[in-house]
């Protein structure tokens, strides 16, 4: 074992997802943001000598679909891929390229590539020197993992990385450290990613495995979803194709694609109680914005402040448009230099958490081959996951329900939302003969406040900040309980990372 603590200033936090990498240096008293956020792909040339000219197929860059490694013969080695900037100044050339995600699919489906990345986040963006490297690294991995692939990554960063100590935390539990604040040791995880979610039971502090379970659907469905309503409001479509100038719809739907993201990312939706999507249907039908545009004087109302004109001293006349108005929950969107008017259909964004089968009939959203496993409901699988746990431990469970993922950063409510869907799964009549075990509520999470640089950030990079607490705790040990440390590795091999790994024991 080490006899020496590491110096705050000299810690590597990695936290490796599905489709983003987030990494810092440094671990301080006011723990912060990370400093490094790339997208968690790879490029690699078609040709050696590819060059401007060709364009990227939408397939090939679509955020967390992998695709082949390579059309070439031989592998392709560390140098032959392009991660981050890189990858974007190629994509910018126009090069023939392949993108591929290895983590896409939850675990590491490629470790060439895998390497690649690590390495361009360690070496190119922290500038790092391996020759003098004397840094430890604590890395968030998948909960999945197998005991052969946490001696691998352990022997990836000794060997190929030079690091001074590793640690690896699973990013289910980092994500629950962040937000339980050391009140409960027991919870579930929500983890909202592109194209998957993963929900993780967590009980005394360990996640239980046998009832993790993922869902084949995402952030990147909400967005197809929102797109698909979208193509009701005749004002955004006249907008984005006008008839002197139309679009092909290949691209319409790209842009309605690229509006869906604008707006989720303007903090401009919300998450709607269940049923009310169905009854502002029943209710209004289909809005169709242009009907209620009158030579912008509606654009003007909603830019000046429509509450300050619908005043006593506004006439009658007024008062009941602005009403008119302020229900039709009207914002005024700048996309692609045009100023887009776009109501309450907004907020359906969501939908497809709850009621995944919206999406069976949308264009481009592949249908998994066991449709009622990967395409449940959230709140069906999420109910699920923890009856699969011991029974003395559900109560503790549901008093520590936390959704995250980069959607949590910008719309809130997402929590509450679910905890209202899953009341119906819970015991709610107390039972005498078993008081100790009874659920009777279910409580959310959220990053404390007093974590300050995260309070306006929202709750998606949870995993980063649990990681950073967790390498705070591990490499302030003298005595390196809780990481390989490079003696010890040099005594033991990577074997030694799984006594780090109480739940592989």
């Amino acid at each position: 074992m080490s006899n020496l603590a590491f110096r705050d200033a000299s810690i590597i936090v990695l936290d490796t997802g599905r489709t983003a990498i987030r990494a810092g240096l440094g671990i301080h008293d006011l723990l912060r943001t990370p400093s490094i956020v790339i997208p968690a792909c790879v490029g690699l040339r078609r040709t050696p000598s590819a060059t401007n000219g060709e364009n990227i197929s939408a397939q090939a860059v679509e955020n967390g679909n992998a695709v082949a490694s390579s059309s070439t013969t031989s592998a392709p080695q560390i140098h032959d891929y392009l991660v981050g900037a890189q990858l974007d100044e190629a994509i910018s050339q126009g090069q023939d390229l392949t993108i591929s995600w290895p983590f896409a699919d939850g675990s590491i489906s490629d470790w060439t590539q895998a390497e690649a990345i690590w390495k361009y986040v360690l070496f190119n963006q922290l500038q790092l020197r391996r020759a003098q490297m004397e840094s430890p690294v604590m890395l968030s991995v998948f909960s999945n993992l197998s005991r052969d692939a946490y001696e691998r990554i352990c022997q990836i960063f000794f060997e190929r990385f030079n690091v001074a100590g590793f640690g690896i935390v699973e990013r289910p539990t980092a994500q629950f450290y962040a937000a339980a604040s050391g009140t409960s040791l027991s919870g579930i995880v929500v983890d909202i990613d592109r194209d998957a979610i993963d929900i993780t039971p967590i009980a005394d502090g360990f996640p239980v495995h046998n009832a993790r379970t993922t869902l084949a659907y995402g952030l990147g469905h909400c967005e197809r979803y929102l797109a698909h309503v979208l193509r009701a409001n005749q004002a955004v479509i006249t907008a984005l194709s006008p008839p002197d100038a139309p679009l092909s719809d290949d691209a319409l739907h790209a842009a309605l694609l690229d509006l869906a993201r604008h707006i989720w990312q303007e903090d401009l939706i919300k998450v709607l109680a269940e049923g009310e999507a169905a009854r502002d249907l029943e209710e209004e039908g289909v809005t169709d914005i242009a009907a209620v545009l009158v030579a912008g004087k509606e654009k003007a109302v909603i830019e000046s402040g429509m509450k300050k004109r619908a005043t006593a001293k506004a006439s009658a006349a007024e008062q009941a448009r602005a009403k008119e108005i302020e229900a039709l929950d009207l914002v005024t969107v700048e996309f692609r230099g045009l100023s887009l008017t776009v109501g309450k259909e907004r907020h359906r964004f969501c939908e497809p958490l709850f009621d995944p089968t919206l999406l069976a009939s949308l264009p481009g959203v592949q249908q998994p081959e066991d449709p009622y496993v990967s395409l449940r409901p959230l709140q069906t699988a999420v109910a699920e996951a923890v009856a699969h746990t011991e029974i003395d431990h559900r109560a503790y469970i549901w008093q520590g329900l936390f959704v995250t993922g980069e959607i949590s950063n910008h719309i809130k409510g997402l929590g509450a939302a679910l905890q209202a869907r899953l009341a119906p799964y819970i015991l709610t009549s107390p039972d005498p003969q078993n008081n100790d075990v009874q659920t009777r509520n279910i409580r959310t999470l959220k990053i404390p406040d007093y974590f300050a640089e995260y309070r306006e950030k929202g709750d998606g990079m949870a995993s980063f900040l649990g990681t950073s607490i967790v390498a705070k705790i591990a490499f302030s040990e003298a005595q390196g309980k809780n990481f390989v440390s490079k003696a010890e590795y040099i005594n033991r091999g990577p074997r030694a990372v799984l006594g780090m790994s109480p739940s592989l024991l």
